[in-house]
């Protein structure tokens, strides 16, 4: 019974120790990329971060039930890649800013899911637009991000990026998780 427990404890592991979870005051660092592949196939790319976020809904066939609906940042470990002669501590903090960004599309999701949605109904009705509309702004600002940073390049707008994310990070502190 105890090596079954523990196989099954091992197996959960490995697959839930693929994703990390935004937090605050925890910061990527480069042994979080794991995958082995380049996935751009580009030689001028130091790294990749694959970041996002999950959701799940508790909702009822009732549509004027209550519904909760609970949204992670996460950071796919097993999907990002680093490129070991070119890496430094400063494409790092550029690849933390994209882990960032991500815990900021999901701030403005859940603040907008708090506003709009209540019940099952309007859950409905409502969430698909929302996320549309926040993962569209979400790709474009992390295609404009790294366009406008030059992946990082350009120190002078990567320096504004880390500023503006960050104040948007606190003017939207009352959406992040406990």
């Amino acid at each position: 019974m105890k090596l079954i427990f523990l196989s099954l404890f091992l197996a959960v592991g490995s697959v839930f120790g693929q994703k990390l979870i935004w937090k605050e005051n925890q910061k990527l660092s480069w042994e979080n990329f794991k995958s082995p592949v380049n996935r751009k196939n580009n030689p001028d790319v130091a790294a990749y971060t694959h970041c996002g976020w999950e959701y799940s809904v508790v909702k009822s066939t009732n549509p004027k039930s209550p519904v909760t609906v609970e949204i992670k940042t996460i950071f796919n470990e097993d999907k990002s890649w680093k490129d070991i002669k070119k890496i430094n501590d400063y494409i790092l903090l550029h690849e933390q800013k994209h882990f960032d960004i991500a815990e900021l599309f999901v701030r403005k999701m859940r603040k907008s899911v708090a506003e709009s949605i209540r019940t099952s109904a309007d859950y409905d009705r409502l969430f698909k637009a929302i996320y549309n509309e926040i993962s569209n702004g979400y790709k474009n600002f992390q295609t404009s991000y790294d366009r406008e940073t030059n992946h990082g390049m350009n120190k002078e707008k990567q320096a504004a990026y880390n500023t503006a994310i960050a104040e948007e990070l606190e003017h939207l502190k009352s959406y992040k998780t406990p």
